[in-house]
């Protein structure tokens, strides 16, 4: 069976009532067709409400109910890091998987490859599911080194993982210039051959392992687009920004999909 993946990230927008309400419509919307399909369903709200979000999940939905993530996370277990959540903290209220290397975290707030690079061997050390964000600007695309930018953040925030964590990675390709209220959608070819490049790489790390590392498409993606980037080949599931925000909308795009 076919297995899909759909994920959203809801920023800095929704606190707790409204992701507890999102998400209780999104578990009931979308509760048949995780029951009858092999779907990886995660929403990753503001910390806050992670731990309302895990009970809402847990409560509406007990076969595959959907994953609750963070969006970011410090490296160490503890310490004198003021202001950040270590992996233990996330850990401790069952959150399942963090995001790492998010475009508005590398370019927002200065975050290098060597930083992300700790995140994601801490978090997959802490058996939480890991997904590592990579693309690159308009300034890199108009020159003509996006797959030289692809390689080096993956090869420098993938450095030292061992082939025994590769089922809790997944890769996100978010090309910065398609992100957001401003951004310019990628076309399915353009990101189908982006997908390429980085399972390439990822083969080129860890063999023939690297080929069951999943790579999700996100920047821009709506309903009228969603169905053909998912049908690219290198495309493994859909990473959905504003237009998953509503979980209707959401729901219609994965039924789309799945049900095509």
């Amino acid at each position: 069976m076919k297995k899909y993946y759909f994920g959203t990230n809801l920023k800095m927008y929704k606190g707790i009532a409204d992701t507890t309400r999102f998400l209780a419509q999104l578990s009931e919307l979308t509760h048949d067709i995780r029951a009858n399909n092999d779907i990886e369903l995660f929403v990753i709200p503001s910390y806050t409400a992670i731990q309302s979000a895990i009970q809402t999940t847990l409560a509406t939905s007990h076969d595959n109910p959907i994953i609750i993530g963070a969006q970011n996370m410090n490296p160490n277990d503890n310490g004198q890091y003021t202001g950040d959540i270590s992996p233990l903290m996330l850990k401790e209220i069952g959150t399942q998987l963090v995001m790492i290397g998010h475009s508005e975290r590398r370019h927002k707030f200065g975050e290098t490859d060597r930083q992300e690079n700790e995140k994601v061997l801490s978090a997959l050390k802490h058996d939480l599911t890991t997904l590592l964000c990579v693309g690159e600007t308009l300034e890199q695309k108009n020159y003509n080194i996006s797959d030289e930018v692809l390689r080096t953040q993956l090869k420098i925030g993938l450095s030292g993982i061992n082939t025994n964590q590769l089922a809790k990675l997944r890769i996100a390709y978010e090309p910065v210039w398609a992100i957001g209220e401003s951004g310019i959608p990628a076309t399915a070819d353009y990101a189908n051959e982006k997908h390429a490049v980085i399972k390439q790489c990822l083969i080129e790390l860890f063999g023939d392992a690297g080929k069951d590392i999943p790579v999700f498409y996100g920047g821009s993606v709506n309903a009228e687009n969603s169905n053909e980037l998912f049908g690219q080949q290198y495309i493994d599931g859909l990473f959905i920004g504003r237009s998953a925000w509503d979980a209707e909308n959401f729901f219609k795009i994965i039924e789309r999909i799945v049900n095509k």
